[in-house]
């Protein structure tokens, strides 16, 4: 049996990196697809319900998949110093992967409302925590300046490279169920994994990448002409989007200057991969929409007493989704 070393080497045929260079992995990804066998029949949904669970990842969340890439990446080019912006997971996720390539990493994080138990990952590994007074939209515009003036990578969602690890997630599910769901919600915060997502249903529609298909508007490398190709003719999902009540963009068209939400990952109003985003929701057929703190909380608690699986508030957002949308009807089972 071969031993699994991480989604760079699993992947790396369907990723932009030279044959030749060193992944920095920690073994991240192949993380299971649990089906519901409860919750559906406790709300009373005719269908199948199935949780990636992505906590199974070394530091706790799918960042991981996007850092080991980004991180892979800024090695390759000779960088020594990573920096991002981060309410708690991509913090946890910086410090482990710069701690694991020899590197430093620089994290700004917003005063107040932040993960206590990722920062503290994030200082553990040796990161340079630097506490801003803003929010996690004002700590993006300092590492962003920060970037383009000093030696120094960018790894927030914005760097193309984390959203080629994260569209890994994608393969995966493929994988699992022997072909695409028919659905596929996510929580939105910076709108980067909905966008990656998207990016490896459309590569892998066709069982894998085909350079002479069409472009999808939502990858970065798509440029004239992407190597990677997106136009296979197999099945994709329809890709659903679910945002807090208090810091959803994307449902009240425009950027919010002060986001407000029990769940901190996704409490960011100025989303990086919003073209993406919107990008993903009209090539796909999907919708955004908004939860209140309370259902969040309450989808919280279903995932925890009926199926055993434990999850943050941001992560839950997407089942306070599916549910209020299968119940409106507008899940076909």
């Amino acid at each position: 049996m071969t031993r699994y070393t991480g989604i760079i080497d699993r992947y790396r045929p369907y990723l932009p990196l030279a044959p030749e260079t060193e992944a920095v992995s920690l073994c991240e990804g192949n993380t299971p697809l649990i089906e519901c066998q409860h919750l559906p029949k406790v709300l009373g949904l005719e269908l199948r319900l199935f949780l990636k669970f992505e906590g199974l990842n070394p530091t706790g969340s799918f960042k991981d998949r996007g850092m080991t890439m980004a991180v892979t990446k800024a090695r390759e080019e000779g960088s020594e110093m990573i920096i991002c912006a981060s309410t708690g997971n991509t913090s946890a996720a910086a410090a482990a992967y710069a701690a694991r390539a020899g590197m430093r990493a620089f994290v700004v994080i917003p005063e107040g409302k932040i993960a206590l138990g990722k920062l503290s990952q994030a200082m553990m590994h040796g990161a340079l925590v630097l506490q801003i007074r803003g929010n996690f939209d004002a700590g993006m515009r300092i590492v962003q300046e920060v970037a383009q003036t000093e030696p120094i990578t960018l790894v927030n969602s914005v760097n193309p490279y984390r959203l080629q690890g994260q569209k890994t997630a994608a393969y995966e599910i493929i994988e699992a169920l022997g072909g695409a769901p028919d659905y596929h919600a996510l929580p939105v915060g910076n709108a980067g994994n909905i966008t990656a997502h998207w990016v490896g249903y459309c590569e892998a529609s066709d069982g894998r990448a085909d350079p002479a298909q069409s472009l999808t508007e939502a990858c970065k490398f798509c440029d004239g002409q992407c190597p990677y190709g997106h136009g296979g003719p197999g099945k994709r999902p329809k890709m659903l989007g679910f945002q807090a009540a208090g810091s959803a963009p994307f449902m009240a068209g425009e950027f919010i200057r002060e986001p407000e939400t029990i769940a901190t990952a996704i409490r960011i109003g100025h989303p990086m991969s919003w073209h993406q985003a919107h990008a993903v929701v009209r090539e796909s057929g999907g919708w955004f929409a908004a939860h209140s703190d309370a259902e969040i909380l309450e989808a919280q608690r279903w995932l925890a007493q009926h199926e055993g699986v434990f999850c943050e508030p941001a992560s839950a957002t997407s089942v306070a989704g599916v549910v209020a949308a299968a119940r409106a009807g507008k899940i076909e089972a």
